[in-house]
């Protein structure tokens, strides 16, 4: 199933399936896939799906679509193109998705958390091995400390994980080869860290870290 991956700066921040005939991508908060910028139009291009291909068109937007550093008004986009609007690149992946990007997880406002099932133990392992096991693939989790979900974990074991309440205030968090960033999605609503609030330009993750996003509370902690 063909899908959008958008980052900004190196940083993906969100990635949406493509299943409708028709995708919108804007400013708005009723489109489909929302970017929160003003160099985004509040209407600014849309994905039209048919059978198995995508074609991309603008929307006369302020700023224009570009697709691998064209400027473009409809284009069939092919697979790994690079759609830039803004400062944002959305990469388009049709079937086949890249090693390096996994599927994001949406932990909204109150949702409760599936479980996430442990590595495979060899038989006959110890309890403490099998425990050694189920831990060593969690480098840092989010512990919910308010609200309806408060006492859960997130184990931050995806390269990107989205966290709080679409529509009001959405961070990224991504992990790198040498620890984690925060950064701000969507919404008016800026999360803070350590009571100073997060902008766009993504900010180094230190364990004890507390976030406070959509009036929900969160402490990362790292193994």
């Amino acid at each position: 199933m063909p899908k959008m991956i958008v980052s900004i700066d190196g940083v993906v921040i969100k990635e949406v399936q493509l299943t409708k005939d028709r995708t919108t991508l804007g400013r708005r908060p009723y489109n489909d896939i929302v970017i929160d910028n003003l160099a985004v139009s509040g209407e600014h291009a849309v994905l039209q799906m048919t059978g198995n291909e995508v074609y991309l068109e603008d929307l006369n937007s302020t700023n224009g679509t570009y697709v691998n550093g064209k400027a473009v008004k409809k284009q069939l986009l092919q697979n790994s193109d690079t759609v830039e609007i803004g400062k944002y690149k959305i990469k388009y992946v049709n079937e086949v998705a890249g090693p390096t990007f996994e599927k994001t997880m949406i932990l909204k406002a109150g949702a409760v958390m599936p479980p996430i099932a442990p590595p495979p133990v060899a038989a006959g392992a110890s309890p403490a091995a099998a425990q050694a096991a189920d831990l060593g693939h969690v480098n840092a989790t989010i512990k919910v400390l308010s609200g309806a979900a408060a006492g859960r974990e997130v184990p931050l074991v995806k390269v990107v994980t989205t966290i709080g309440k679409p529509g009001v205030a959405v961070a990224a968090i991504t992990k790198r080869p040498h620890g984690f960033v925060v950064a701000h999605v969507e919404g008016s609503n800026k999360p803070t860290i350590n009571g100073a609030a997060i902008g766009a330009e993504p900010v180094t993750l230190k364990n004890g870290d507390l976030l406070e996003l959509a009036g929900t509370q969160m402490q990362f902690v790292q193994a």
